[in-house]
């Protein structure tokens, strides 16, 4: 039986199994209540590989700030983009997040001949896609974008703390935590806050 990717790219006239460059794509920030969410799109060189890539959330935080560099240096092109929190909004976090994605992959140096993404859902592209579920811990590309994609926004919810401390981004990263959701209720909601989002909208005074 053929697969969804294959015939994709038999809709678009092109085949699935052609040489040519492949990138790897995956998303962080869907869960939290606060901030963009981020988006990686990786093209790695196979003539330099890179040691002990896996999903993010299974590497330590000092792991992922090491490989993040090594990703920089050796992958062939790279590309991190963000859906903002009003476009969060605007749109659902899901669309958001595919929106992140495009973004990504458009911003990569080299035109990739084929994108495997992590998840069950594709963005809209103009080459031939796959989503992988759990992509991020058997596709080494996509181990790689989902390292990048969470190292740029735990180090954007350093930035929030600094802005905002009242909130502890430092720590939660923006997720639903005790301590976040004590937060909200005592300080109610900033403006990097995704206002669609439950325990947000109920923080929020009424307008008269």
């Amino acid at each position: 039986m053929r697969s969804r990717a294959f015939l994709r790219a038999e809709q678009l006239g092109l085949r699935w199994d052609a040489p040519g460059l492949m990138a790897g794509v995956d998303e962080a920030g869907r869960g939290p209540l606060a901030g963009p969410v981020v988006a990686a799109a990786v093209i790695l060189d196979d003539l330099q590989p890179i040691r002990g890539l896996n999903d993010s959330k299974k590497l330590t935080a000092r792991t992922r700030e090491r490989l993040f560099d090594e990703i920089r240096a050796k992958a062939l092109c790279c590309c991190i983009a963000e859906a903002t929190v009003e476009e969060i909004d605007q749109l659902n976090i899901l669309q958001a997040s595919l929106l992140a994605m495009r973004r990504a992959v458009d911003g990569l140096r080299l035109r990739p001949h084929r994108v495997q993404v992590d998840g069950n859902r594709l963005p809209v592209l103009p080459m031939p896609a796959e989503a992988i579920v759990q992509g991020d811990a058997t596709v080494p590309a996509i181990a790689a974008a989902s390292i990048l994609a969470k190292v740029h926004r735990d180090r954007l919810c350093m930035t929030l703390h600094e802005q905002h401390p009242q909130y502890g981004f430092d720590g939660h990263k923006g997720y639903p935590t005790a301590a976040h959701l004590a937060a909200l209720r005592e300080h109610g909601a900033c403006e990097v806050h995704r206002r669609t989002f439950a325990p947000v909208r109920a923080v929020l005074v009424p307008s008269a």
